[in-house]
C-alpha cells in the first residue's frame, strides 16, 4: 500500500508525539526533521523499533536535511520555543516568528502541493506568518489550536458532570490565548445543551479553566508545555485531510467576512478534506460571542501587524 507523506517539523515532545500517533494508526510515512544532530534520527529509530509490537506499518525517516522533505502530502510545523511559567503566549513571538519564517522558506518550495497544519505558538499569528510566506492558498495553511482548546473544554465539562469524556461535544472558537470564546450553547452532552445541565457560575469557571489549560499544565510541569493532547489534536486535523473525510473539527482558517472577519486567521469550525479547508461552517452566535469573536481576532489582528509582513 503506498501511504501518504507527512513531514513533522521539531522532534521535541510534541513532534515526536505526532509522528508516533501517525505511525500507529497507519495513517502516513513520516519525515521527522530537526536541526539537532542525531535527536530526530534517534526517535526514528526507536519508534521504528516498536513496529514488531504495535503492528504499524508505516515507516518513519529522521533527517536534519530539507531535502528529506521533498513532495510532502501534508507539512506539520511544531518547531519553535516553547512557554515558561510568566511567559504569555506573546512573548514567544519575534523568537518563533523567525523561526517558523524559516521552516516554510525550506519547505514550501520542496512540497508545492502540501498542506501545512501549524501547531508554534502564539497559533495564530505563526499561522498567518505560514500563509503569506508560502504563498500556498489560505485553504491549504491551517492552525491546530481549536481541537485542543475544545478537548480541553470537553474534559473540563466530563469533570463537572462526572461523565464520560467520549459523550461531550464541546467547542471553542477564537484565538489561542486568553480571548479565546467557549459555547456553552453549542458544548452538548449527548445532545443536550451544558447549558441545561450546569449553572451559569459553573459554565463561566469552566470556561476560564479551558482559557488558562495550557499555563495550568505549563505551571505544573514547571519545564516545558502539554505535548499529549497537542499530538492527538494534529492527528485528528491530518486524518481527516489524509482520509479526506470532511470531518468538521474547530481549527484556525482563514476568514473571508465569515463571523464577520475578514483577513484573518481565527478558530471556527471547518470541514477538512484532501486539499484542506473544504468549508467553514458559521455557527448561531449570541451578540455577545459575536463580540468576543471579533475582540479574540482583532486582538490577532494586533499582533500580525507586528511582524511588518
Amino acid at each position: 500500500m503506498a501511504y501518504p507523506k507527512v513531514t513533522v517539523v521539531g522532534a521535541g515532545f510534541v513532534g515526536a508525539g505526532v509522528a508516533q500517533r501517525l505511525l500507529e494508526k497507519n495513517l502516513a510515512n513520516v519525515v521527522l526533521i530537526d536541526v539537532v544532530e542525531g535527536m530526530p534520527q534517534g526517535k526514528a529509530l526507536d519508534m521504528m523499533e516498536s513496529a514488531p509490537i504495535e503492528g504499524f506499518r508505516t515507516t518513519i525517516t529522521g533527517t536534519n536535511s530539507y531535502d528529506d522533505t521533498k513532495n510532502s502530502d501534508l507539512i506539520v510545523i511544531t518547531a519553535g520555543l516553547a512557554r515558561k511559567p510568566g511567559m504569555s503566549r506573546d512573548d514567544l513571538q519575534a523568537k518563533n516568528a523567525e523561526i517558523v519564517g524559516g521552516i516554510v522558506s525550506e519547505v514550501a518550495p520542496r512540497s508545492p502541493q502540501a498542506i501545512l497544519i501549524i501547531v508554534t505558538n502564539p497559533l495564530d499569528v505563526m499561522t498567518y506568518l505560514a500563509f503569506k510566506k508560502s504563498g500556498f492558498s489560505h485553504k491549504r495553511v491551517i492552525g491546530m489550536a481549536g481541537v485542543l482548546d475544545s478537548a480541553r473544554y470537553a474534559y473540563f465539562i466530563a469533570c463537572e458532570l462526572q461523565a464520560d469524556p467520549a459523550h461531550i461535544e464541546a467547542i471553542v472558537l477564537g484565538g489561542h490565548g486568553d480571548l479565546m470564546v467557549p459555547v456553552p450553547q453549542h458544548s452538548k452532552v449527548r445532545g443536550k445543551s451544558i447549558t441545561e445541565l450546569i449553572s451559569k457560575e459553573r459554565i463561566e469557571a469552566i470556561n476560564q479553566r479551558a482559557r488558562d489549560g495550557g499555563i495550568e499544565i505549563v505551571n505544573l510541569l514547571k519545564t516545558g508545555s502539554a505535548y499529549y493532547a497537542p499530538s492527538s489534536s494534529v492527528v485528528a486535523m491530518a486524518e481527516a485531510i489524509l482520509r479526506d473525510t470532511g470531518r468538521l473539527l474547530p481549527c484556525c482558517v482563514y476568514l473571508t467576512e465569515e463571523y464577520g472577519i475578514k483577513d484573518m486567521y481565527c478558530g471556527v469550525p471547518a470541514k477538512l478534506g484532501r486539499n484542506g479547508v473544504r468549508e467553514v461552517v458559521e455557527l448561531a452566535l449570541s451578540e455577545e460571542e459575536k463580540s468576543a469573536l471579533k475582540r479574540s481576532a482583532e486582538h490577532v489582528r494586533e499582533f500580525v501587524v507586528k511582524l511588518k509582513m
